[in-house]
């Protein structure tokens, strides 16, 4: 089963070399869906708070300042649990 994999607090350096800064921006209200995907996103938090559960796993709480792997073909369910603000980009 693919799993998400968390960085806390990554350096600026790790960021920079990343070009997260240049990624685009995504925004959620308080909400709770399916979200299955078909391709691995990189996400660097900004704001928020969201409660992931992988198909068949734990649920992983997801804070600002995190950097996250969603693995291509991880199907998953999302809570919203703050408004979330985040950066995005797909390999």
């Amino acid at each position: 089963m693919p799993e998400i994999t968390i960085e806390h607090n990554p350096s600026e350096e790790r960021l920079k070399e990343l070009g997260v800064s240049n990624w685009e921006i995504w925004e959620k209200e308080i909400s709770e869906f399916p979200i299955d995907f078909d391709e691995t996103e990189t996400a660097y938090i900004l704001e928020g708070e969201i409660l992931v559960t992988p198909e068949g796993g734990e649920p992983v709480r997801i804070l600002p300042g995190d950097l996250v792997v969603f693995p291509e073909g991880l199907n998953s369910h999302w809570q919203v649990v703050k408004p979330l603000r985040k950066h995005y980009n797909y390999d």
